[in-house]
């Protein structure tokens, strides 16, 4: 993943109010010192030149200036720290508690798909007995030569099988909504394990690199241009915050595209709402899913597949990371 610059952070933003702050103070300073009494008196001048050696020295030497940044980085940090979780360890967590509050969501939201399914299959196959009995009812009448009758009962066979097609449309796209949920489901609960896992494990490592990479020591690393342990240590764990933020974001959004769907839909008068039918399609030509990967478009195919049943009887899988096999976010620390 990019890593996002420090300007691009909480504590740059703090760290851009405070230049712009020091900034303005040295102007301040700079415009109401005294230079014509300064520039007279000798022993003034060579101050006033021994601290424009010094900030000509920080700016043009490499190692000095890493330092005074990395400096200024860890206090604007710090600073920040105080009102904003910066820390990843801590954000990890939130998003832990935020994953495991939207897999009970998801699990009910599957539960109420699967009815409105149930019920609309069963809608489906009660119209089809209907269109079957309406059309042998004309018959007999166009037989006896009722032709009032045959043209009512062939009118109703007719709407009711135009209703058919709508509804077997309106199936086929809550099939895809439920199997796309369904994985989800499964995909966010190794996700769960996977950063409960690395919360476990990182937060004592953490410490331990902490411990041995002080303050004095990283700084040291940055004069010399040497890799700064603590440094990249955080930088893998903010990337991991960066990538679950966008699963549990993919993962949130889907669930509120998939309720706004399912309100939509009348099944007692069978109608439904284009817009909520036009936001699914408009998911499934979107090109990537992180959640999903390249399952998203095996599961369209299976939903586009008549001879593939959809098992609505099956229970909701509960599915954990298999023993030994490798957590997704081992490889960001490699």
């Amino acid at each position: 993943m990019k890593q996002k610059s420090f300007w691009q952070r909480p504590e740059g933003i703090t760290g851009l109010l405070f230049l712009v702050a020091i900034l303005g103070a040295v102007g301040f300073l700079a415009a109401a010192l005294p230079w014509g009494t300064i520039l007279a008196n000798t022993l003034y001048m060579a101050g006033v030149i021994a601290v424009l050696g010094v900030l000509v020295y920080m700016v043009l030497d490499p190692k000095m200036r890493n330092l005074i940044f990395y400096m200024y980085k860890s206090v604007m940090r710090s600073i920040t720290g105080m009102f904003v979780q910066i820390d990843p360890i801590g954000i990890l967590k939130t998003y832990v508690e935020e994953l495991h509050n939207n897999l009970r969501k998801m699990n009910k939201q599957i539960s109420q798909l699967r009815a409105q399914m149930h019920k609309l299959k069963e809608l489906i196959v009660n119209n089809e007995r209907e269109i079957k009995s309406n059309l042998q009812l004309a018959g007999k009448a166009k037989e006896t030569d009722k032709r009032n009758v045959m043209i009512l009962k062939s009118r109703r066979a007719g709407r009711l099988k135009d209703s058919n097609i709508r509804l077997e449309t309106l199936y086929k796209k809550m099939e895809v909504l439920y199997r796309v949920l369904t994985k989800m489901y499964e995909n966010s609960q190794i996700l769960a394990e996977d950063i409960d896992d690395q919360v476990k494990v990182k937060e004592q490592e953490r410490k331990a690199i902490h411990a041995s990479h002080g303050a004095m020591k990283s700084a040291m690393s940055v004069i010399n241009g040497d890799p700064d342990q603590r440094a990249m240590f955080d930088m893998a764990m903010e990337n991991i915050t960066e990538d679950v933020a966008s699963k549990v974001g993919e993962m949130e959004r889907f669930m509120e595209m998939s309720a706004n769907f399912m309100d939509s839909v009348d099944l007692q008068n069978g109608v439904f709402e284009e817009e909520g039918m036009q936001m699914l399609e408009q998911w499934e030509k979107e090109s990537t899913s992180l959640l999903l990967g390249e399952e998203k478009s095996q599961l369209l195919l299976q939903a586009e597949n008549d001879s593939d049943v959809l098992d609505l009887d099956a229970p909701v899988p509960e599915r954990a990371r298999q023993t030994g096999s490798k957590n997704q976010y081992d490889s960001f620390f490699e």
